[in-house]
């Protein structure tokens, strides 16, 4: 019997409902989550913007309850600033954060690519397979389309990895870095194809058990990732979709 499971049954029908209502919040907290982090990507919540829980729970559509486990995330990922007395603010992009981040994120990926390669089950790694086509035939300029498939692309590589500490510190890097390249690109169907072409060349490699390969196609990723950095200094930040 799962944890759960027994800890419902031990403390009667009562606290299996609590439990179920547990689920059902934190489940809720997800989508908010979701929902949040893409308007912030795609700055429908602006660098700077003061935002309220009332208005969130308006934009949303959900609770106090979820929009502030939400907001408590965010805050933890970098992705928003919560000051006692003053409320709550869409974090700032930085070019020189971003520099400090992709260091960070160059060696972090590398090892999550190198466990993915050895401990990728058959599934997953036929996921990955699908995911390479889906990358490969991606055309065309809809940001929010492919934000889809960059976000799956970055979770089932730290999901293959099977390390929940990796998880832990790949997802707010993962999360910032989407949000600094969609703001800062110079030409968007030719970053679109460009990025799917080496997120691609990743999983086919960790797909294929191809330890080298894989690693060599991450850092290749960091390396774009730092020249456009490089790029953005002085440029304005792509206007919002």
């Amino acid at each position: 019997m799962d944890l759960l499971s027994s800890k419902a049954l031990a403390v009667g029908d009562d606290g299996a409902r609590g439990w179920a209502t547990m689920a059902f919040q934190i489940n809720k907290a997800e989508q908010v989550y979701a929902l949040l982090e893409d308007m912030i990507t795609f700055q429908d919540l602006a660098p700077g913007e003061a935002v309220s829980e009332a208005d969130l729970m308006a934009r949303t559509g959900f609770g106090r309850t979820p929009v502030r486990e939400a907001l408590q995330r965010l805050a933890r990922e970098r992705m928003v600033e919560i000051h006692p007395n003053r409320g709550v603010f869409v974090a700032p992009v930085s070019v020189e954060a971003h520099f400090r981040l992709l260091e960070l994120r160059r060696g972090v990926e590398e090892m999550a690519v190198r466990f993915a390669t050895f401990r990728a089950r058959t599934a997953q790694k036929e996921q990955m397979l699908r995911l390479s086509v889906d990358l490969e035939e991606f055309s065309g300029t809809d940001v929010r389309r492919f934000a889809v498939l960059l976000k799956g692309s970055h979770e089932l590589i730290v999901e293959a990895a099977h390390n929940e500490f990796l998880e832990l510190a790949m997802a707010p890097l993962q999360s910032l870095s989407r949000r600094f390249w969609f703001a800062n690109l110079p030409d968007v169907a030719r970053e679109l194809r460009t990025a799917a072409d080496l997120h691609r060349d990743v999983h086919q490699a960790v797909a294929h058990s191809d330890e080298q390969a894989a690693v060599t196609s991450a850092l290749r990723l960091n390396d774009y990732l730092v020249d456009l950095t490089y790029g953005a200094l002085g440029r304005p930040m792509t206007p919002r979709s």
